[in-house]
């Protein structure tokens, strides 16, 4: 993004949570960085310098503040006015990309030269890939150490760090401490390791309509999977054999999800907290999506009923690519139906101690490609068939290494699977704020409000929503639901 100083100083000045995580404030007198909502008494506007992301904030010098604490604000936009290129960076550094590989490694998966994918994050983010992965790694110990009681050792893996005397030394040299001196600092929170739980405050921009999302996945949670219960979502997970579950719900004290975690290998714990951040769209910055959608009137009303309306991400590609084709041509409840069975049927059964209600995981592609699919067309079970063998030979992935188009060509390819089930997925497991599902009949009747639209005619009229059709999408498909919603308490009315 592009910082306009008179708007930051604004932000700064009041305590705008909806500028947290958009820029960063660094102090000259104090050497500190702070999120706009700090408590500490303001800087004089002379020592003040406004930073585009924690990472390069962290490469101007300046240390991050122990009172805000910058490792927990939502995640900066990865589209406002960011290249193709740098979002996809961004996506596969926050999966780990750079844990192992090179910056040389990362630039390949990209299709870019080295030196150019620098430049494109120095122009766009004001910090280089390393910085920005180490930013991240160093974010996420910090957050471990204050609010866990987990052995160093065991935070330093957590976060990504090869060997202990790096961990410790990066640390110092960043907070100009020790990590068991920050822990010292900042009381840990109870978080039991002993019983692998683990608990995460998710912060995001406000609004947040967490009403409306937990009603959207509601409706397609997948039996034995998942669940929705007391306002809270839970899910079943599984790493390498490892197995666990999670919970997120709101907190109404704080511009946050509260994520709790049981799984016994911390070592997973920042690739759960990715994910999750993704599939909750934390990193989304409601105002500027509003801003740009709501100068269409057939949009606008919705989007002051809903405001901070979200677009629900994935917990992981191929199982939602799986129950997009279980629901060509079925209603949502129908195909919810038949990912339960089949999770039933080819799923691990969950024999982690606390299974919060749940009693499967996901089958692996592993089963589902030689899987003998019964009780669907054998269309549809071809395709997951080829999904699956897909997935296993490398040639479809759903990390972001492949360039949108490329992406959609190789799903669109596999037999039995359109342009409405390719954008679908894009726009939910791969974070694709332009994704938009033209075909969708939903859409096209909402959008033409008189009469139904052709996908042609949907396209030309979205056209004005770039890069937003996604949220544009989850804007009409939410119109939908109120009205049926609103038809149906008519009817009881009536009878």
């Amino acid at each position: 993004m592009q910082l306009d100083e008179k708007t930051c100083e604004q932000a700064r000045l009041t305590h705008d949570a909806r500028y947290d995580g958009r820029f960063f404030i660094g102090v000259t007198t104090t050497g500190i960085y702070c999120r706009c909502i700090c408590p500490a008494p303001r800087a004089k506007r002379q020592n003040v310098r406004y930073l585009p992301t924690a990472a390069a904030a962290a490469e101007a010098g300046f240390r991050p503040c122990l009172r805000c604490r910058p490792e927990t604000a939502p995640g900066t936009p990865a589209w406002n006015g960011t290249s193709a290129t740098v979002s996809r960076g961004l996506r596969l550094i926050s999966e780990g990309a750079l844990d192992e590989d090179s910056v040389e490694d990362l630039s390949a998966r990209l299709g870019v030269s080295p030196r150019h994918l620098h430049r494109l994050f120095l122009q766009h983010l004001g910090a280089s890939p390393i910085a920005v992965a180490q930013t991240r790694r160093l974010h996420f110990a910090k957050q471990l150490i204050s609010d866990t009681n987990l052995p160093m050792a065991q935070v330093a893996l957590a976060s990504g760090f090869q060997s202990i005397r790096r961990f410790n030394a990066t640390f110092s040299k960043l907070y100009g401490r020790t990590p068991t001196e920050l822990r010292r600092l900042q009381k840990a929170a109870a978080s039991s390791t002993e019983t692998g739980e683990y608990v995460f405050r998710l912060t995001y921009r406000p609004p947040y309509d967490w009403k409306a999302l937990l009603a959207f996945l509601t409706a397609r949670t997948t039996p034995g999977l998942e669940a929705v219960v007391d306002g809270a979502y839970r899910r079943s997970i599984a790493f390498d054999g490892q197995q666990g579950v999670l919970e997120v719900r709101q907190l109404k004290s704080a511009n946050a999800l509260e994520a709790h975690v049981f799984f016994p290998d911390p070592a997973r714990l920042l690739q759960i907290v990715t994910r999750l951040r993704a599939m909750f769209d934390i990193a989304a910055d409601p105002a500027i999506i509003a801003r740009h959608l709501r100068g269409d009137p057939l949009l606008a009303p919705h989007l002051k009923r809903h405001a901070g309306l979200r677009v629900p991400g994935a917990w992981d590609g191929f199982e939602l690519a799986v129950r997009a084709i279980l629901g060509q041509q079925v209603t949502v409840r129908g195909a919810t139906t038949l990912a339960g069975r089949l999770a039933q049927v080819f799923g691990e059964p969950l024999t982690c101690s606390n299974t919060l209600g749940l009693t499967h995981v996901f089958p692996q592609p592993a089963v589902l490609a030689k899987a003998k699919l019964s009780g669907l067309p054998q269309t549809r079970a071809l395709s997951i068939r080829s999904l699956a063998q897909a997935t296993l030979a490398g040639t479809m992935t759903f990390d972001n290494r492949l360039p949108g188009s490329e992406l959609l060509a190789r799903f669109t390819s596999i037999k039995g699977i359109g342009d409405w089930t390719a954008h679908y997925v894009a726009m939910r497991a791969l974070g694709d704020p332009d994704a938009f599902p033209a075909s969708d009949l939903v859409l096209l009747r909402m959008a033409g409000e008189a009469k139904t639209l052709t996908p042609a005619a949907l396209l030309k009229r979205a056209e004005a929503w770039r890069p937003w059709r996604a949220y544009a999408a989850m804007v009409l498909w939410r119109a939908a639901a109120d009205a049926h919603s609103k038809h149906t308490q008519a009817s009881k009315v009536k009878r």
